[in-house]
């Protein structure tokens, strides 16, 4: 959109997530404690500043990115054998 030229470009992301409770006990929980992302770019563009503006708008046009960094509603809704089931702490 910006039309600028990259060489290359790479996300690299990395998190600490971890897992506790008990699968048999009904206890099992997990969560993520952070999450790193590094944003590779190879470029000749000689606006660097232009370069940050499209590093910037990329990032915070990241759906992925915005659900990490804010938190959003989740609505569970579940199915089995093609009924619709209610389960206490998981469907709405």
């Amino acid at each position: 959109m910006m039309k600028l030229k990259f060489k290359q470009a790479s996300c690299r992301v990395e998190m600490d997530y971890f897992l506790k409770g008990s699968v048999l006990k009904g206890t099992v929980e997990s969560g993520c404690s952070e999450t790193r992302i590094l944003f590779r770019v190879d470029t000749d563009e000689p606006d660097q500043e232009r370069v940050n503006m499209l590093i910037r708008n990329a990032k915070r046009g990241c759906f992925a990115e915005s659900m990490i960094r804010n938190a959003v509603p989740v609505k569970s809704a579940v199915e089995v054998n093609g009924a619709s089931r209610a389960i206490a702490g998981i469907t709405e």
